[in-house]
């Protein structure tokens, strides 16, 4: 499984890791790595790209329950510039928003260690090898508020319930959680509908192909990654909800997939997820869409799109208008209530 790394590039894991986590873990139980923040960059480097299963496993932690699992809490050393209530409250808030759009939370047990750093970034990788597990580096000097309001921790947790792809095809599992994580919040009424779509409106023509673009399976730059994805999502959701008059969505095809097993502890072809997908929608729309763009260039109208939505900006912020033709969809997408269900 790759290492998923929000706003970053995905390492492969390597051997050796058991190693160097149980010299890690040594370094600190013996109190050669001394608190603070210096300390915890230490350990971060020391152990590298690899989530720390063993030294996980011999820090206190606090659990907390989401419908049908549970999050085990570390934090390792160093100087944590938040209080721990707000961080615990922060993945609690992203794990119900998760269970919303999902309906369960997508794995029995997920360890989730908090990692002080220098400075005020807020970054997560996830992987799911040894069972799912998500490291978040949490500055030191980031505000109690820009923890409780940051999207890094609701896009871990989409990781968690979608499996790992091949390379070739992280830009769905990225694109999904660029995409879901906001949707899944306003689902669970943590933020508005109009931050969803301010989130879609500025970020998404970092998705368009470029000159020299070779579709999404072979352009590996980090807007075609993320945002590229992101927009697939979107066009998937927006086709499936037409094909079936609003009643299935993207919503319903990954409630499927995870309903097969298909979490972050899972390594699934891109055939079988498209499979899935296309069964419980009663609609061939991820397949034909992949087929359009999975290895050449397509244009979208995004200015249309947007307009069709009912979407547009003015003075700052976003403008809806609900008379627009699409306007149904782009409210059902956020509307906080069950997914639809695809017709019988």
């Amino acid at each position: 499984m790759l290492f998923l790394q929000a706003g970053g590039a995905p390492v492969v894991p390597r051997d050796g890791t058991r190693r160097a986590v149980l010299q890690a873990a040594a370094l600190v139980a013996a109190g050669i790595l001394p608190t603070g923040a210096a300390a915890a960059r230490d350990v971060a480097e020391y152990l590298g790209p690899h989530f720390p299963y063993s030294l996980f496993d011999a820090l206190p932690t606090s659990a907390i329950e989401s419908d049908g699992g549970k999050i085990d809490i570390a934090f390792a050393p160093g100087h944590l510039g938040q209080r721990k209530t707000t961080i615990v409250d922060w993945i609690a808030q992203s794990a119900n928003a998760i269970t919303t759009y999902f309906g369960h939370f997508p794995v029995p047990r997920l360890r989730m260690l908090i990692v002080p750093v220098a400075g005020n970034a807020i970054h997560g990788t996830t992987w799911g090898n040894f069972g799912a597990a998500t490291r978040i580096t949490l500055g030191e000097d980031a505000s109690d508020t820009k923890v409780a309001q940051s999207w890094v921790m609701a896009h871990e947790l989409v990781h968690v319930a979608f499996p790992s792809l091949r390379r070739d095809h992280l830009w769905l599992e990225e694109g999904l959680s660029t995409y879901v994580g906001p949707i899944a919040r306003a689902q669970a009424e943590l933020v508005s509908a109009d931050y969803v779509w301010d989130w879609f409106m500025s970020g998404m023509p970092d998705g368009l192909p470029q000159p020299g673009d070779q579709g999404l399976d072979r352009t590996h730059s980090w807007g075609r990654t993320f945002w590229g994805g992101a927009l697939f999502c979107l066009l998937a959701d927006l086709r499936i909800r037409a094909h079936t008059e609003n009643r299935a969505s993207l919503q319903t095809a990954l409630r499927a997939i995870l309903a097969e097993g298909g979490n972050g502890e899972a390594h699934w072809p891109m055939a079988r997820v498209l499979e899935v997908a296309d069964r419980a929608t009663g609609v061939p729309v991820m397949t034909e869409l992949y087929e359009q763009m999975k290895d050449r260039p397509v244009a979208v109208d995004l200015a249309g799109l947007w307009q069709r939505l009912g979407l547009s900006y003015g003075g700052g912020s976003v403008h809806v208008d609900d008379e627009a033709p699409l306007a149904a969809m782009r409210r059902a997408i956020t509307a906080a209530a069950a997914a639809p269900q695809a017709s019988q």
